[in-house]
């Protein structure tokens, strides 16, 4: 985890080539917790009829909350397992008046079922949590579609474990619920 005052996207580049060097946070998933959160979305199409292109580009969180950079990206082809994010998270959620926290993931697993699509990262070395989490769009028994993150994860250091309960699991929350939002509107716009 890098902490920077300044918009570091000029240097995404370079700075996604060394997370590329950086291995998968070690991690007990016995002791990660597990967290899932859904959100139905509202759209009469199917699962196969809707356009997850989105889904797939990672733009799932808003701009204010976080940019980023992929490697498939700068590679100029679509998502794979191995593929590493770049993530630049904005603290507070405000683009120009915010501390910006870079850190990585590494994709793991594109999820191609026919009622259930998505991809799951888990995080690099120098994340503030260890773990796993997936972003799907699924299609329930009553034909209906939700959006779907499940994450198992812990804080990655005795910092964020002790502020975790004040400071982290709030701004989780709230990442959380602006990404379900988020892709929602995604949704409802096709």
């Amino acid at each position: 985890m890098n902490i920077y005052l300044k918009n570091q996207q000029p240097g995404f580049k370079s700075i996604l080539e060394r997370l590329k060097t950086k291995n998968i946070m070690a991690y007990d998933s016995n002791r990660l917790v597990e967290k899932i959160s859904t959100t139905y979305l509202d759209t009469p199409f199917s699962i196969e009829k809707i356009n997850l292109d989105f889904l797939f580009d990672y733009h799932i969180f808003p701009e204010n909350i976080m940019s980023f950079l992929s490697e498939w990206h700068t590679e100029n082809r679509t998502m794979q397992p191995g593929d590493t994010i770049l993530q630049q998270v904005y603290l507070p959620p405000i683009k120009r008046l915010s501390q910006k926290i870079i850190f990585g993931v590494r994709i793991k697993e594109i999820i191609d079922l026919p009622l259930k699509k998505g991809f799951s990262y888990q995080t690099l070395d120098g994340h503030v949590e260890k773990g796993i989490s997936s972003f799907t769009v699924e299609q329930n028994k009553d034909q209906q579609l939700i959006f779907k993150i499940h994450t198992f994860s812990r804080p990655a250091t005795l910092l964020t474990r002790i502020l975790g309960p004040i400071f982290s699991i709030p701004y989780q929350h709230y990442c959380t619920n602006a990404a379900l939002k988020n892709v929602k509107r995604q949704i409802a716009l096709q």
